[in-house]
This record gives structure tokens, C-alpha cells and sequence, in this order.
């Protein structure tokens, strides 16, 4: 094969997997999306749902995985392209941790279902909001080469973090004035935490989408 035939086919190859982790990306969106709306329905059902799509993420995961290191081996990259392929994967690992809370989160709800609520959940849903579009812009970002979107990320990790810090002070009040509420706030605070936790891992990828484009590690945390 001469070299503009491994060229493009390396090409083709790396366009095929910033494809695979934006399909990837978007099960973890549609998990969040499903564990939070279980939380805030107390659907069993569709907790079982999100649940049952983490296996499809860690496929995903080890697929590309796998892509990346044959990339490395057989066409040994240089430069942007290295990083590229570097920044995948860590990428897929920030994905998959994510996959992971939203599965925590489904957890959660399946737990609180059997409970009558203690609060309206406000606060949780809109975390979720912002953790989806999060990760729906640093995919782009990370498949367009775009830089720019970075530091709105960090601007929005700040947002999450403040609410969450407004729903565990609201619910360590809760069970201040309601001890037998505390089962359940215990789960809703760990169920914003993971939502803190999941925007923490969309900024590691803004990290690495700027390292990838100038070779500088900017820290967003």
C-alpha cells in the first residue's frame, strides 16, 4: 500500500472512531437524561432501562479502545495526530466513568421509588441539563478541533457545582427538621453528586481538547 493509500485510510479510520465516541457520547446523554427523569418520576422501569444501556458504553469503550491502539501501532502518528488519538483515550474513559454515575443515579431512583417525596426535585433536573449539553459540546468540540467552547465548559462546571453545593445544604436542612426524611436526602445528595462529578469528567476532556490542539494542558478545575 502506497503512502497516500495509508493516508486515507488512516483518515477514514480516525473519522470512524471520533464517530464512535460521539454515538457513545450520546448513550451516556440518554442515560442521564433517563436517570433523572426516573429520579424525578420514581419510574422503576425506566431506571432498569438506563441501567441495561451501560453495557452498550463499555462496548463502545473498549472498541474504540482498541482502534486507538491499532492506530498507534500500525500507522505510528505524529504530532496533532497523536494527540488526537492520546486524547481519545482518555476521552473514552471520562465517557465511561460517566456512563457509571448515571447508572448510580438510576440506582438512586430505584431505591427512592418505594418512598413518598420528600422535596420537588428542581435543582437535580436542571444539573442534568447542564451536564448533558456539556458533554453533547465537548464531543463537537473534541471531533471539530474547536477550542472555543472551553471555556464555556469551565463557566458551566462552576454553575454545577453551585447547585449542587444549594441541593446538599437544602437537604442536610431537611433532615435537620425531618430525621426520617434522611434515607432519602442522603440519596438525592448523592445523586447531585454524581451530576457534579460527571460535569468534573466533561472538563478533563476540555483539558485535553486544548492539549490536543496546542500542546498545552489548560487546567479548567
Amino acid at each position: 500500500m502506497d503512502t497516500v493509500q495509508t493516508r486515507h485510510s488512516f483518515d477514514e479510520e480516525l473519522q470512524q472512531m471520533k464517530q464512535d465516541i460521539l454515538k457513545m457520547g450520546s448513550v451516556v446523554e440518554e442515560m442521564l437524561a433517563g436517570a433523572v427523569k426516573a429520579l424525578r418520576e420514581r419510574d422503576k422501569n425506566l431506571a432498569d432501562e438506563v441501567i441495561a444501556k451501560d453495557d452498550i458504553v463499555d462496548e463502545y469503550n473498549l472498541n474504540i479502545e482498541q482502534t486507538c491502539l491499532r492506530l498507534l501501532a500500525l500507522q505510528q502518528p505524529m504530532a496533532r495526530d497523536l494527540r488526537t488519538i492520546a486524547a481519545a483515550l482518555y476521552i473514552i474513559k471520562d465517557v465511561e466513568r460517566m456512563g457509571d454515575y448515571a447508572l448510580d443515579i438510576a440506582k438512586a431512583a430505584k431505591k427512592l421509588a418505594d418512598y413518598e417525596p420528600i422535596t420537588q426535585l428542581i435543582k437535580i433536573p436542571r444539573m442534568a441539563e447542564i451536564v448533558q449539553k456539556m458533554l453533547r459540546d465537548s464531543l463537537r468540540a473534541y471531533v471539530n478541533h474547536d477550542i472555543e467552547v472551553i471555556s464555556e465548559i469551565a463557566q458551566e462546571d462552576d454553575e454545577v457545582d453551585i447547585l449542587y453545593r444549594q441541593v446538599r445544604d437544602g437537604m442536610i436542612g431537611l433532615i435537620k427538621d425531618n430525621p426520617k426524611s434522611a434515607a432519602q436526602a442522603v440519596e438525592l445528595i448523592l445523586a447531585a453528586r454524581y451530576l457534579e462529578r460527571i460535569a468534573d469528567h466533561i472538563t478533563n476532556i476540555g483539558e485535553r481538547i486544548s492539549y490536543m490542539e496546542t500542546g498545552h494542558l489548560r487546567e479548567l478545575h
